[in-house]
């Protein structure tokens, strides 16, 4: 199984959409949190992209152009390049697409 690579993309200021609900990187912490616990001992990378600083990383520039140009709403959550998540993400949508490539859930 080839680790993947989540991005949890947003910005310090709530989207306009968003009000009441988590800031982006509290998302971020959510989920690494929640993904750590459910997929124990299994690797997997997990990033918060900032879109008003973004990395010089040319995938991640688009995601980071279409949220400002109000095609994704954040925090956009995306795993290996496909969009899982936006706005408010559902841990259900981002558990099967993990188990699509191969993560296994950890008995408690």
């Amino acid at each position: 199984m080839k680790s993947v690579e989540i991005c949890v993309y947003g910005a310090e200021i709530l989207c306009p959409s968003c009000v009441n609900l988590p800031s982006a990187k509290e998302t971020y912490e959510w989920l690494e949190a929640a993904l750590k616990r459910k997929y124990e001992d299994q690797l997997f990378t997990i990033t918060y992209v900032d879109i008003h600083e973004p990395p010089n990383d040319p995938e991640k520039l688009d995601f980071v152009e279409k949220i400002l140009d109000d095609e994704y709403f954040y925090p956009l959550v995306v795993i290996n390049g496909r969009v899982v998540g936006e706005g408010n993400p559902r841990l259900k949508k981002i558990y099967q697409e993990m188990e699509q490539h191969g993560y296994v859930s950890t008995p408690s």
